[in-house]
């Protein structure tokens, strides 16, 4: 037996499942088809935002809470600035489905907040401009992550608990047996006890039983430069998410002394594969967002001075698989975190190893299950 345990693909759910794993003492492999940190998955784009007040839904907290306290553990122990407390920002009509949950997730959790009026929010973050009748919450937990930082914290301190972890090694082929699993990578086969499968938007390829049900979609981030940039800079400028008019924009403080990122969330189509990536995006369809940057946010040349393409994979009801693979016991899949992942890593990660020894887990995960999928016909998310 190579080890207890394989992580197959480490972005950021593998390897803080990695690490998550060797603390315990279990023996690790890890293996990443690309180099540690790349930029093709869902684990780049220099930030990623941290909420607490959740537009996807109250129930996400407790494990949001958990997430955060391993996010400040990891940049302890790494050393590594992880996490930017930035706060972070909703805006829109409180009526609005996203606006309730936010309003719900601080009101049942209690959760620090700071709710402002349309006048208030236009006073205090000039930056942006509401609509008539758009409030803001502000939620003094949520903040900026960085995540190619972040994987190779989790990479790091896996490997200083004794997990070995294997770049460029690209995994052929997974074969769970009634007391082992056999892995084929890069030509060399490996036995194991267990396995986590976290291969992200090429998660269908060593799944097989999850063709269909996953859709691969590009992340398409966009940087703005500030007419003035110190209206922008972290102390002045929390994290934001906001939906007015039918946008749906997200953005982060200038972190690089230059420029504001932001992005729209799932409005760029979809992919057969993740074969079919490409960084190349016609002008024209970067073209909405500088609209949406021109009518939302005054302050930043509408032109972005630079953009980047990623890939995430998405289920049709939005909602990620962390389950045993059906048909085993022997593995445990975490896909399909559908563009609102990362922020969860490190939880998701905790979740994922006490699955795989069998210790159980206090999260309530019952709507992650693979078998809501696998009991419909198959069909892109949409």
């Amino acid at each position: 037996m190579d080890a207890d345990v394989a992580v197959i693909g480490l972005g950021a759910m593998g390897s803080m499942t990695a690490w998550r794993l060797a603390r315990t003492g279990a023996s690790v492999l890890g293996f990443e088809r690309y180099g540690l940190a790349h930029d093709r998955g869902a684990s780049a784009g220099e930030s990623r935002l941290f909420r607490m007040a959740y537009h996807e839904g109250a129930g996400y907290v407790p494990m949001l809470r958990s997430a955060r306290a391993l996010w400040t553990e990891l940049a302890a122990a790494s050393g590594l600035p992880l996490f930017h407390a930035t706060g972070c920002l909703s805006i829109g009509l409180p009526k609005l489905p996203p606006m309730r949950n936010v309003r719900r997730s601080v009101d049942e959790h209690g959760l620090d907040h700071e709710i402002l009026d349309h006048d208030q929010l236009a006073a205090r973050y000039p930056q942006h401009l509401p609509r008539e009748g758009e409030i803001g919450v502000l939620d003094t937990m949520g903040g900026v992550l960085r995540p190619e930082l972040a994987v190779l914290a989790a990479c790091g301190q896996a490997r200083r608990h004794g997990a070995r972890l294997f770049d460029h090694t690209p995994v052929e082929s997974v074969r769970p047996e009634d007391d082992r699993v056999l892995i084929t990578a890069a030509g060399t086969e490996y036995t194991v006890g267990r396995v986590v499968l976290t291969a992200g938007p090429w998660t269908e390829r060593l799944v097989p039983s999850l063709a269909g049900h996953l859709t691969v979609k590009p992340i398409v981030l966009t940087w703005f430069a500030p007419t003035d940039p110190a209206p922008y800079a972290p102390e002045r400028f929390p994290a934001f998410i906001r939906d007015t008019d039918g946008t749906h924009l997200f953005g982060v403080p200038m972190l690089d002394g230059m420029s504001v990122k932001t992005g729209f969330a799932d409005a760029w189509g979809d992919l057969p594969g993740p074969e079919s990536f490409t960084r190349d995006f016609d002008e024209a369809r970067l073209r909405p967002v500088g609209e949406a940057v021109r009518r939302l946010l005054p302050g930043l040349h509408p032109d972005p001075v630079r953009y980047a393409v990623y890939l995430d994979a998405y289920t049709r009801d939005r909602t990620a698989v962390v389950d045993r693979l059906p048909g085993t016991d022997r593995a445990v899949v975490l896909a399909g975190f559908s563009g609102h992942g990362f922020k969860l890593a490190p939880a998701f990660g905790q979740i994922a190893a006490e699955l795989t020894l069998e210790r159980g887990t206090g999260f309530d995960v019952a709507n992650m299950t693979a078998s809501r999928l696998l009991t419909r016909p198959a069909g892109k998310p949409g």
